[in-house]
């Protein structure tokens, strides 16, 4: 007990003192940003009931209807996040036009619920998808949407990631699950290995590119400060990715960091031949390796053989069961019904998803579905190709995000699910690609506080009218001259 209660105040002055060695009061950014903050920290973790153990009913019927309590949370937060945007109207409209191909691809899944077995099931994971979207446009309409993009990546990363070695070496209840022979995995703040390995994933390179930035930018006197912050977290990202044996997540960080570094480090790799040359010969290299068997040693030596450890078999028995191959099921509908007990019985497993992202789109909405996501997909790689030409904030970290969601998609299935590597591609695809386009900017930080927060309005100043004849004009304070010693 005492050992727990030391590591418990351990972590939390840890956690405190990261936030003090980063601190930076001159970014100002409004109170609206707790929205996508608090869900994306739902999306990255586990649902808002488990965390306060208010679950009800048992886990089939969890999987189906959700649970009431985390559809109110969400739904007040997507609330919040959509008055936001209409308070934002006239800065919305170029993010709008912008990602017309995720939209278009947003409303194929909502049309797909129609012929979905589940439609009310279906309908209610298609309506928390939507929050995506809205909580990536809350953020890219701050006034300054880069300085919003990184505090989000540094407060969740400074928090998450510390937690998750807390929870995983001191607190097994949380942070451990355990696998049919009974080996233990650490889970962390998440819910089971793989999403832990994909949390430290992303918030693991974002902290990089941070360290990278101030390395090369920051002339002040907390230079050295910000830099062992950036990596702690770093090395606590590492630490985590090889305890959770996370293998798809410790080698997309690999195949990411690479291209991250290059594009910012050097001039001529920000080219845009230089660029397609490098994401597309790690795609190549990752494919072969995976599907064609060549350079398969590479897999090997990571501890896992030639079938992937069984998602071989989990591929080909999903598509044996598989369904309306143009349409698909309907949006999130293929692991709810029979066709669940039809795939464990094949596989001789017991999964909830293909274990590949583009699979996982065609079981759920058909060639159609895949046709959207790669129009999707390439719609957002031409524009983060063009951030990088034009020298966009977070250009080379955009880079880094989409190799994530190329690769990590072989193995994991994350196209269109609220967690990090989705969100992660949504605000890369969606942002600016032009290092001089930013959303409007207010007067003041008060000013922000006052439209995005008016629980947090002060009293102002009103300058008084004093008569002047028959005119009533405003009264002009000066300023009292200061002394100075002789």
């Amino acid at each position: 007990m005492i050992p727990r209660l030391v590591s418990t105040i351990f972590f939390t002055f840890f956690i405190w003192w990261l936030f003090r060695l980063d601190r930076d009061e001159n970014e100002p950014t409004t109170s609206a940003l707790w929205i996508p903050i608090f869900w994306m920290f739902i999306g990255c973790t586990r649902n808002f009931s488990e965390w306060f153990h208010l679950q009800s009913g048992g886990a089939g019927e969890r999987y189906m209807e959700g649970s009431p309590v985390d559809r109110a949370v969400l739904t007040l937060a997507l609330f919040l996040g959509v008055a936001v945007l209409f308070r934002r109207a006239q800065r919305l409209a170029p993010f709008v036009r912008a990602s017309l191909p995720i939209l278009l691809y947003f409303a194929y899944c909502g049309v797909s619920v129609l012929w979905s077995q589940y439609p009310e099931v279906a309908g209610k994971r298609w309506f928390r998808s939507l929050g995506d979207v809205v909580m990536v446009l809350v953020v890219l309409t701050e006034p300054n949407w880069s300085v919003a993009m990184k505090r989000i990546y540094t407060r969740l990363g400074f928090v998450l990631i510390p937690l998750s070695i807390l929870f995983s070496r001191f607190f097994p209840e949380f942070g451990r699950s355990y696998s049919h022979a009974g080996k233990p995995y650490w889970t962390g703040v998440t819910v089971e290995k793989n999403a832990l390995g994909v949390l430290t994933l992303v918030f693991g390179l974002a902290s990089l590119y941070f360290l990278l930035e101030v390395w090369r930018d920051d002339k002040s006197d907390r230079r050295k400060k910000r830099l062992l912050a950036r990596a702690l977290v770093i090395a606590m990202a590492l630490y985590l990715l090889i305890g959770s044996e996370s293998v798809t997540a410790l080698a997309s960080f690999g195949l990411a960091a690479f291209p991250m570094i290059l594009t910012f480090r050097y001039g001529w790799a920000r080219r845009p031949v230089i660029v397609r040359t490098v994401v597309f010969s790690i795609i190549l290299v990752t494919v072969s390796a995976l599907f064609l068997n060549v350079g398969s040693e590479m897999v090997q030596g990571m501890g896992r053989d030639t079938t992937l450890t069984g998602r071989t078999r989990i591929w080909h028995s999903v598509l044996a069961v598989a369904e309306s191959p143009l349409v698909g099921t309907g949006f999130e509908s293929f692991w709810i019904g029979p066709r669940y007990e039809q795939v464990k019985e094949l596989a001789g497993i017991e999964v909830n998803q293909a274990h590949n992202g583009y699979l996982e789109t065609y079981l759920n909405l058909g060639w159609i579905g895949v046709g959207f996501m790669g129009i999707v997909l390439f719609a957002g790689y031409a524009r983060i190709v063009k951030a990088v030409r034009n020298l966009a904030p977070f250009a080379s970290l955009r880079v880094a995000f989409f190799m994530i969601i190329i690769t990590e998609n072989f193995t994991e299935a994350s196209f269109g699910m609220a967690g990090p590597v989705w969100i992660a591609f949504l605000l890369s695809a969606m942002a600016p690609m032009d290092a001089a386009v930013q959303s409007e900017p207010e007067p003041d930080q008060e000013h922000l506080d006052r439209i995005e927060a008016p629980w947090l309005r002060k009293p102002t100043r009103t300058t008084p009218l004093v008569p002047v004849g028959s005119a009533v004009v405003p009264h002009t304070y000066r300023a009292k001259p200061q002394r100075t010693r002789s």
